[in-house]
This record gives C-alpha cells, sequence and structure tokens, in this order.
C-alpha cells in the first residue's frame, strides 16, 4: 500500500520459504500468488509467471478441495482473455466466483467476481456485467475486504464503467475511492489510478484547469510508486486536456512522452494533428490505428475521432461506413454516454451529405442526453452543429442562438481552438480582406515580430490566456497552424508594417 512492490514481493518470497519450512503449503500458494499477480501488473511477465507456475505445482500435490484453487483459477482466465477466448475465460472466473462462495471467502469472492464482470461487458452482456460489479463493489463499501484487494476491485470496476461508456457508474465509484484514499495519507498503491479516474471525470464536466493539476499529480504518484508503466496513461490524459485547452506545443510533448512510456497516444495525437490544420496527417494516423484495433469497445472509443477526421478530409462515405459500425456496437453495449456519441456522429455525417433536416433529430437527442451526462464541452460540440444546420435551412435566428451558446461555454471552458473556429463561423461576411480585428492584426504583427505571448501579453497589457484565444483566431481565420506559418502570411500580404 505503501508503493514499495518490490519490497513486498520480497517479503512474501521469504514468507513463502517459512511456510514451506513449516509445512504449510496452502499459505505458500498464497504468497507465491500474490508475487505473481504482483509482478504481472508491473509488466514483469516471466518472474509473475514462475510464481504462478510455482503457487499451481504446489495444489497439484495437495489432496482436497480449497479456496485456493479458485485463486489460481483466475491468472489462467486472464490468459484465456489475453487470446481472445472471452468465453472461456469468464467461465473459470465464474468458477472461481462459486469457490470463493463456497469457502465463504470474500477477498476471492470480489476479486473473481469483479473479473468475471468485466469479461461479460466484453462479451456484449452488459447488464449482467454491470449487476457483478455492482456486486463486488457491495463488499468494497461494506468494508468486507483487505485493503489491497479493496483498491483492486475499486480501479477494476471503474476502469470497466469506463470502457463501456457508463460514466455515471464511473462517476460514483470514483467519488467513493477518493474518500476511500483521501482517508489514508500515507497510501500510494492506487492513487495514481485513482487521479487519473478524478481527472477524466473532471474534464468530462468540464472543469479542465481543476483535472489537468490530477493528471499532473497522478504522474508523479506513478513515479513514486516506480510504476513507470503507468506513467503514460497520465501523460496521455495531460495531453488531451492541453489539446483542448489550445496549448498544442505542450500537448505535443505529452503525447511523444506517452508514447515513450509505451502508452498509445491515439486518438488523441490525430485529432491534435486535426486542429492543428494538418488534415492529412490526422487521416494517415487514425486509419492506421483503427485498421490495427480489433476488440470492439476500444473501436468504439476511437470512432468519434475518426468520423470528425474523416468529415475534415472530405471523405463523407468513410465517415458515414464508420458511424454504422459505431451504430452497431451502441447496440450491442448499450450506454446512454455510446448513445449520446452515436447521435453526434450520426447527425455530423447527415450535415456533411447535404441533409441539416435529418440531422437536427440526431443533434437533439445528443444534446439532450450530454445535457444530463452534465458534460458542457461536448452539449457546445453539438450546439455548434445544430446552428450550423439551422443556418442551412435559412433559420439565421435559430441558428445566431445555438452558435452564441456553443461559443459562450467554450469561452468559460477556455477551449481556446473551439472559440477560435466558432469565432471564424459567426464572421459577418465581407469584413475584412483576412478577417482579422483590429486586435489580432497587432498581435499578429507582434507574432511576426518574434514576441511570445508573454512579451505580447505585457504590451498589449492583456492576459496570457488572452493572447492565446487571439492566436487560435489568427490561425483559423488565415488558414494556417503555427506561428511561423502566421508570420510568413503577414509578410507575403504587407500586413506587417516595417
Amino acid at each position: 500500500m505503501l508503493g514499495r512492490d518490490h519490497e513486498y514481493v520480497n517479503i512474501h518470497e521469504r514468507a513463502h520459504q517459512a511456510y514451506l519450512d513449516a509445512g504449510e503449503p496452502l499459505r505458500a500458494v498464497r504468497c507465491a500468488f500474490w508475487c505473481g499477480m504482483i509482478l504481472f501488473t508491473r509488466g514483469e511477465v516471466g518472474p509473475g509467471s514462475a510464481w504462478i507456475g510455482r503457487a499451481q505445482r504446489l495444489l497439484e500435490h495437495h489432496p482436497g478441495d480449497c479456496v485456493e484453487r479458485g485463486y489460481l483459477l483466475m491468472p489462467v482466465a486472464f490468459k484465456h482473455e489475453a487470446a481472445g477466448e472471452l468465453e472461456t475465460a469468464a467461465e473459470l472466473a465464474a468458477e472461481a466466483t462459486s469457490i470463493a462462495e463456497r469457502f465463504g471467502d470474500a477477498d476471492g469472492f470480489a476479486l473473481s467476481g469483479h473479473a468475471q464482470g468485466q469479461l461479460l461487458i466484453k462479451m456484449g452482456r452488459v447488464a449482467e456485467g454491470l449487476a457483478l460489479l455492482d456486486e463486488s463493489m457491495l463488499a468494497v463499501t461494506r468494508g468486507d475486504l483487505s485493503p489491497m484487494v479493496t483498491g483492486i476491485v475499486y480501479c477494476g470496476v471503474i476502469l470497466a464503467c469506463q470502457d463501456v461508456f457508463e460514466v455515471r457508474r464511473a462517476k460514483d465509484w470514483t467519488a467513493a475511492l477518493t474518500r476511500w484514499a483521501d482517508g489514508q495519507p500515507d497510501l500510494v498503491a492506487f492513487t495514481g489510478r485513482c487521479l487519473v479516474h478524478r481527472a477524466e471525470i473532471l474534464q468530462l464536466s468540464g472543469a479542465w484547469p481543476d483535472a489537468l493539476e490530477e493528471a499532473r499529480k497522478a504522474r508523479q504518484r506513478f513515479i513514486d510508486a516506480e510504476n513507470l508503466g503507468r506513467v503514460g496513461l497520465a501523460l496521455y490524459r495531460e495531453a488531451e486536456l492541453q489539446r483542448l485547452l489550445g496549448d498544442f506545443e505542450a500537448a505535443e510533448q505529452a503525447y511523444r512522452e506517452a508514447s515513450q512510456h509505451g502508452w498509445d497516444p491515439q486518438p488523441g495525437l490525430a485529432q491534435l494533428r486535426l486542429a492543428s490544420g494538418r488534415v492529412d496527417a490526422a487521416t494517415a494516423s487514425i486509419q492506421r490505428v483503427l485498421a490495427e484495433t480489433a476488440e470492439p469497445l476500444k473501436r468504439a472509443a476511437l470512432l468519434p475521432a475518426y468520423v470528425e477526421i474523416m468529415l475534415a478530409a472530405g471523405d463523407v462515405d468513410a465517415a458515414g461506413v464508420a458511424c454504422l459500425e459505431l451504430e452497431e456496437l451502441a447496440e450491442r453495449f448499450e450506454s446512454a454516454m455510446l448513445g449520446a456519441m452515436v447521435a453526434h456522429a450520426r447527425g455530423a455525417v447527415q450535415l456533411a451529405q447535404g441533409d441539416p433536416r435529418a440531422a437536427l433529430g440526431p443533434l437533439r437527442v445528443a444534446l439532450e442526453v450530454w445535457q444530463q451526462l452534465e458534460a458542457p464541452y461536448e452539449v457546445a460540440r453539438t450546439r455548434e452543429l445544430i446552428g450550423l444546420a439551422c443556418r442551412a435551412l435559412g433559420d439565421d435566428e435559430a441558428a445566431s442562438l445555438e452558435l452564441d451558446a456553443a461559443l459562450a461555454t467554450f469561452e468559460l471552458l477556455e477551449a481556446t481552438p473551439d472559440a477560435a473556429r466558432m469565432a471564424v463561423l459567426k464572421a459577418p461576411a465581407g469584413t475584412s480582406p483576412h478577417g482579422l480585428t483590429a486586435r489580432e492584426l497587432e498581435v499578429l504583427r507582434l507574432i511576426a515580430a518574434g514576441r511570445s505571448n508573454r512579451e505580447i501579453a505585457t504590451q498589449l497589457v492583456i492576459s496570457e490566456h488572452t493572447v492565446a484565444r487571439h492566436v487560435q483566431n489568427i490561425f483559423a481565420k488565415l488558414g494556417v497552424s503555427s506561428r511561423t506559418a502566421a508570420a510568413s502570411f503577414a509578410f507575403e500580404h504587407e500586413l506587417v508594417r516595417p
């Protein structure tokens, strides 16, 4: 629980041998099991497998039934899961649950029960899986479990809920996990994952600065726990938030560092390329990662970004095919959030196909669900599309209301790239040759002079955030994606005074 995993394993090794010397093989089996499981979670597969193998050999020489047989079914179930044999894995987890229940072993019951629930969800039996997860969490909240198993089940259940887009349960259990962790000031284990979960929930609710702070704390906590394999998870969350806030340079760096720590930076990196105007690079990235991904729930997480990028690339047919797949997955894995993602994608595709009237139906559905889930950024993105559909239908007043509401939310969230895009959408026709305001022209000239955002803020007596907003507006209006390109444009079109 202090995050000193190597000491934990070392002590269990000594205890394992001491139990063998004392003629207590079942307790030795338990020690070997936990050595193996901890090593597995750290990515040390070889040593972990060796310890599980030792535990299984010891159990073969023990006559009669025992609860330890249930524990050792779990690594076998995970092996079948890795091979894609979900049915077999779920059957083994169910058998382990039955053994634990027969012996009245609360830890074993919760471990195998929550694993069985995760497997059922992956098989598309979402209601059954969630029921098992809830049952495991009941034991957690009653305080029936050991601290180690409590942390494992907390994190496993929350992760499963997020994988299946069951955001309401994820919020509730993340709050409970936070209270549990906060009640133990010296706790290191599980707290990194807890902080990542909190960052994800805060991001959805629109509290982006707080979410970024939690993601940074998570990264440090993983480092403190020497769990370097999870550092990339925290870095990816940081990158996502920096991308949304418009700090593309920081996002790029965080995505790269996440990749260096073994975490796939997609689809966020592809979306960053799109936001930077590099549509071809975004298309190549998202097509590659989707082609490599077979697991249905992982594809469901990628497809909304794929639809967005394909529409930006002008490939409406590819976006439509992806939308159909997403709809099929939503029917298989029922959740309100996944349904909203589908409705948003369907509306965007229909709008791109030139059918704004048809687009309004699914977009209204998406808007209602996002509002229920209290997801302001997704609400604003949906209202933007509704506004464009209304404009295409000639209802300029409704369009203005929707676009104004979307812009206000983007500004409140400090979603600089989105606010910049909205400024372009709302700019009156025929204002200036390049659509730049007087202030934006001032900022552009200072960019061309090589000034940083901080220097511009000082010279113009405005905040750095306001400068960043102006910079994103300039990029959007000029169709460029870097300060160098903006400066070149300024010189080429004689926007810079000598």
